[in-house]
């Protein structure tokens, strides 16, 4: 039996970035949700938080399991269960985009405790000066036409 330890860090967000996750008390049903679906679908879910308008999760991937297939998975699934309950006044959807990186093991603590302060975090900072900072962090550019 193949051993792998594989950490992604994912973070996407709701379409438009709309603020559908307005409030502790859904986020933390969406994130329970989440964490149980992931569960069953032996995805191995580390962490999760985000805030009003995105998720971030930390993800142990499985032998047979790929970044596109686990987002794929986790947005499709709880975003289909967030409108089957009518959770928020309007239809809820995830952009198609995001965001991914491998984590070394040396850094899971520290991704682990920021993507616990994500409620603290965005009273200081927007998602987009978020995605901003990520980027220029993990060195990735803007994909050009050319």
């Amino acid at each position: 039996m193949p051993f792998i330890k594989v950490y992604i860090h994912f973070v996407w967000a709701t379409k438009n970035r709309e603020p559908l996750l307005d409030n502790k008390v859904l986020r933390l049903q969406v994130w329970n949700h989440i964490r149980e679906n992931a569960r069953e679908k032996g995805i191995f879910l580390d962490f999760i938080s985000g805030y009003a308008d995105h998720c971030h999760c930390l993800v142990s991937l499985g032998t047979d399991q790929t970044i596109q297939k686990v987002a794929q998975l986790i947005k499709g699934e709880s975003s289909y269960w967030i409108n089957k309950h009518r959770l928020t006044a309007s239809e809820f959807k995830w952009q198609d985009e995001y965001f991914a990186v491998s984590v070394s093991a040396s850094m899971l603590d520290k991704v682990r405790e920021y993507i616990k302060r994500q409620e603290e975090h965005h009273s200081k900072k927007t998602f987009q000066e978020e995605c901003d900072e990520l980027i220029l962090r993990h060195g990735f550019e803007q994909m050009s036409d050319g």
